[in-house]
């Protein structure tokens, strides 16, 4: 869930529970209070632009809500696919300036604060909130530079991909919102005779991110603002702050302006302002027939030049409902690159919004001439290819990079394109970089195992040499002391002894087990790439978490540095041991989830019980005992939401079970997914859990770092993929998707005697037939 390593927002799982229900109730009190009378016409969102035919599946609200410890920090807003603006609505919550959600915006949060260009998707970390946008007239003027703090009623929104919009009945405002990849576009119709408005806070931020030294210049005779801030959020303070860019341009004559700073009372009829905490105040002369004004912001995090730029190309001669159906088309593209057939009407929802949210980050960070700001704070330019950041590696390796494989190979080669520019300008392959720096979130080298299993797979326009003397790099020593990046933490102990001792370094169990993995893909790309020494190296090395094997408890346990296990519960999570004292050496989980962690060591996995149907047993308990439904407080059994066992209902196939495979994954897809704001079971994390599903109802799963999938079970009666230039074909009939009996699987009509597929067997096309038979 990506809620340790600083970039928690809670304590844990059970604070979150205890006050949940309080926060639902004061929400509906506050929400009602809002809805007596509304003082103007009720404008509803009602776009002359609908959802294309696949959009109209897309249900954006769904991992916008539930318990806020277990939300999928998902965003209903305005965006493209991997756009470097993200235009949402920032909630408030009853406790609080800010809404619940790290993107801004939680569904049970009873009013708007604003609309904010940017954010990530579905993390544990709260950065971005930039440049926010508040519409009002001249009746409400108190306080609206604080933020709109208005209410609303989800009947009043909208929302499909490309398209936000909102009726803020209190104001008698509709606020509209679309995007192209680098420009926000709102469009605001004001029911009300009084003057409109718009004010920007240009030092705007999310939850408790800052933003500073912020300038701000208006150009009323051409009706543009431009200006700049310093984000410090979760992310961007780690590395010194993010400067970001922006250009705003109204369609409208500006009648009056203002420019106003901290807590002073009046504005002040300037053209230009700097410091900390400031803002912009336009009065805007509209035409009485449509009282309809439209902002369009263009970024960069480049310069004012770039972000004018990235203004005119992208946006410059369209309006919002032109630019709204460029978004939906470009949507419909994407969302294109799968189309299912079969299901349930909630299971389409549910699939196609998976998909949906697997498009929207990484985030694009190079402007339209190629230009982006890189590791060294310095500019470079992006040559052929879209520079990307805020790659969460340590959650998407494991499902969102290995579907990009499948369908987005070509923007798959520029993010690793762009991880190699990091590596360059920064010194190291990142971890989690965001923005322009390390954020060393999490643990582990994730970009090893991305980056192998691309190649394994095909994908190879790029440098592989300088990728793996990268890797190589960071797997053979310690950073050096005040780098940036913080390396395989722990590094020096794990080539010592051969794994991590619990007695020198926290995470010592999780982490051995990270490097392990990292070290199996580095050994395999080794080996493709002819280095037979620095394959059997890495070979030898990627079995090194056997050695916290404990064969009397059959747990990966702590072991210190003179070879004794040490004291553990594998019945507690980290999330309730507040001492530590019992889950010291894992992160994020329980000794229990962390069992699973090495996807590409199943049938090593396997044999370190007494028999497979020992190891079966154990894993079956390991589901059984899981509770039921989406959102659930978890325990320490399997839980969807937790990295390290997304891969664990498939070891079963490894074991000579592939009916539990199919029954266990049948079990997740129905019980940890849903059609409401609560409809994830954890952080999204840049879509981790969204691919999941994607993957799992198609019945190919990846072996992350590996060219290997292991079949599961398929969701629909047909399903068909755009690989490349190719197309590959799904069928089968699941009418007896909850019976216990055995699947088998042909390709091009052959015979499958394996529950595994090499990628190289469906990278031309193909089809592969699912058929049920009686066990």
């Amino acid at each position: 869930m990506n809620r340790s390593c600083d970039s928690c927002q809670h304590d844990s799982v059970i604070t979150c529970v205890a006050v949940m229900a309080c926060i639902l109730e004061i929400s509906r009190v506050v929400a009602g209070a809002g809805d007596e009378a509304a003082p103007a016409p009720l404008l509803k969102p009602a776009p002359a632009i609908e959802a294309g035919r696949l959009g109209r599946s897309v249900d954006p609200f769904i991992g916008t809500g539930g318990l806020f410890c277990l939300c999928g920090n998902n965003f209903p807003g305005a965006t493209l696919p991997f756009g470097m603006v993200r235009l949402s609505p920032d909630t408030v919550s009853p406790f609080g300036a800010r809404g619940t959600n790290t993107s801004g915006y939680f569904y049970s949060d009873p009013r708007i604060l604003g609309f904010s260009h940017t954010r990530l998707a579905g993390t544990g970390a709260t950065d971005g909130g930039n440049f926010l946008v508040l519409p009002y007239d001249s009746q409400q003027t108190k306080g609206i530079r604080r933020g709109l703090n208005t209410p609303f009623l989800h009947e009043n929104e909208v929302a499909f991909p490309g398209y936000y919009g909102v009726s803020l009945h209190r104001l008698g405002i509709l606020a509209e919102l679309t995007s192209t990849c680098r420009v926000g576009i709102h469009r605001y119709t004001f029911a009300r005779a009084q003057s409109p408005h718009l004010l920007m806070h240009v030092t705007s931020a999310l939850g408790k991110g800052a933003c500073r030294a912020g300038s701000v210049r208006i150009l009323p005779e051409t009706g543009e603002i431009e200006g700049s801030a310093e984000a410090h959020g979760t992310f961007s303070k780690r590395y010194g702050g993010l400067r970001v860019y922006f250009v705003a341009r109204v369609n409208r004559p500006i009648r009056t302006f203002a420019t106003w700073s901290g807590d002073a009372e009046n504005q002040t009829v300037s053209t230009e302002i700097e410091g900390d905490d400031i803002g912009v105040d336009l009065e805007i002369d509209v035409d009485p027939t449509s009282r309809q004004v439209e902002l369009k912001v263009g970024f960069s995090y480049v310069s004012l030049e770039g972000a004018r730029q990235n203004l005119e190309q992208e946006a410059g001669n369209v309006n919002f409902d032109e630019a709204l159906q460029r978004a939906v088309t470009e949507w419909e593209e994407k969302l294109g690159r799968i189309e299912v057939s079969g299901g349930s009407k909630s299971e389409r929802t549910i699939f196609t919004t998976a998909l949906y949210r697997a498009f929207q980050m990484p985030t694009t960070f190079s402007d339209v001439n190629g230009r982006y700001r890189g590791f060294d704070g310095q500019v470079h330019q992006a040559d052929g290819f879209v520079y990307y950041t805020d790659l969460s590696l340590w959650d998407t390796f494991r499902t969102v990079h290995p579907l990009y494989n499948l369908i987005a190979r070509d923007e798959q080669a520029d993010m690793i394109k762009s991880l190699l520019k990091m590596a360059e300008q920064g010194g190291w392959l990142p971890r989690w970089p965001s923005g322009s720096g390390y954020t060393n979130s999490m643990l582990g080298t994730p970009a090893d195992i991305m980056i192998t299993e691309a190649y394994l797979k095909g994908i190879r326009d790029f440098d592989i040499q300088q990728a793996y003397a990268a890797m190589v790099k960071t797997a053979h020593a310690p950073v050096p002391p005040g780098s940036r990046f913080s390396g395989r933490v722990g590094i020096e102990h794990y080539l010592k002894y051969g794994y991590c001792p619990g007695d020198l370094m926290k995470k010592s169990v999780a982490s051995t087990i990270e490097f392990s993995y990292a070290d199996d893909a580095i050994a395999r790309l080794a080996e493709a790439l002819g280095k037979a020494d620095d394959s059997r190296t890495f070979r030898e090395r990627s079995h090194n978490y056997l050695k916290l094997w404990n064969p009397e408890t059959r747990f990966f346990q702590p072991r210190d540095s003179h070879g004794g296990f040490q004291t553990f519960d594998p019945e507690m999570l980290t999330y309730v041991d507040f001492s530590g004292t019992m889950t010291h050496a894992y992160v994020e989980g329980s000794a229990w989830q962390w069992r699973w962690g090495i996807p590409p060591q199943a049938t090593e996995l396997v044999g370190l019980f007494p028999d497979p149907e020992a190891f079966v047993e154990q894993l079956d308990q390991f589901f059984s005992r899981s509770p039921s439904g989406v959102g659930i407080t978890p325990n320490a059994y399997y839980w969807h939401g937790n990295q390290p066992d997304l891969f664990a209902p498939y070891l079963f196939n490894s074991a000579g079970r592939p009916d539990l495979t199919q029954k266990w994954v049948r079990w997740i897809l129905a019980n940890k997914y849903g059609t409401g704001a609560n409809g994830l079971d954890g952080n999204d994390d840049g879509g981790t859990l969204s691919a999941w599903y994607v993957l799992s109802s198609l019945g190919l799963f990846p072996v992350a770092g590996t060219d290997r999938y292991e079949l599961g079970t398929l969701l629909w009666n047909q399903a068909e993929l755009k690989v490349g230039p190719h197309r590959l074909a799904l069928q089968g009939k699941n009418e007896e998707a909850e019976s216990l009996s055995v699947q088998t699987v042909r390709i091009n009509d052959q015979p499958l005697d394996r529950h595994w597929i090499r990628h190289n067997e469906i990278e031309r096309g193909g089809t592969l037939q699912f058929r049920r038979s009686t066990p």
